[in-house]
């Protein structure tokens, strides 16, 4: 699927897709203040089908989470939902199970968590 940009160039669909998940990015890692333990309770704009509610003390439900906000949150929901060191500590692994333009658009923009999943290969 090809998009005609108002400048008249063509964007792929995944260029669309980079593009939307880049302008949602923190300045930096350090901007996720999310909580670390307990209940958390995502909006219907984040979380419109299926589980709503996760306990981050069980890792299903934390990658699940962590998955939902990354592909559907805006940059407040980003920051207010995540934690840096859950993100750091969990992305070795929950890189494999995002979409390819999530993964790519946060490992160019924060390249220490490409170096971590490679270093826990």
């Amino acid at each position: 699927m090809v998009q005609q940009s108002s400048l008249g160039a063509t964007q792929s669909a995944a260029d669309v897709l980079r593009a939307r998940y880049a302008e949602r990015l923190p300045s930096a890692l350090e901007d996720l203040v999310g909580p670390r333990h307990g209940q958390v309770d995502l909006p219907l704009h984040i979380a419109w089908s299926g589980l709503r509610s996760y306990d981050l003390s069980r890792p299903r439900q934390r990658m699940s989470l962590y998955r939902t906000v990354l592909a559907e949150g805006q940059r407040d929901d980003i920051t207010s939902f995540l934690n840096s060191d859950l993100l750091r500590d969990q992305w070795p692994l929950m890189r494999t199970m995002i979409s390819r333009h999530v993964r790519e658009v946060w490992e160019t923009a924060f390249p220490e968590l490409q170096r971590q999943a490679s270093a826990a290969a």
